[in-house]
């Protein structure tokens, strides 16, 4: 498998369990009243690891955590920082 693929696969998997993430903490924001969800911290975390962009997906979809301004602000930077990485990745290393 070229490399280019196995990046593209990796940006893929990881923003498709961002996005099953965000959508799991929704459902149990609705059915357990809060009880054993996902940490904000964790959702942060997984975005910064190149699943921004399944997390913003997800918030907007599901409506989930667009009523916090750092959700509204913080995803969309980590989304230009994903790209400026995945960029760099992309032009010096592949």
């Amino acid at each position: 498998m070229p490399p280019t693929q196995i990046l593209l696969t990796l940006f893929l998997i990881i923003n498709l369990y961002t996005f099953f993430s965000v959508a799991y903490d929704k459902r149990k924001a609705i059915r357990s009243h809060g009880h054993k969800r996902t940490p904000e911290g964790y959702i942060f975390f997984l975005a910064v690891a190149f699943g921004a962009v399944g997390v913003y997906a997800a918030m907007h979809m599901f409506r989930h955590k667009t009523r916090k301004w750092y959700f509204q602000i913080g995803i969309p930077l980590l989304i230009l920082q994903n790209a400026a990485i995945f960029y760099v990745v992309w032009k010096f290393f592949i």
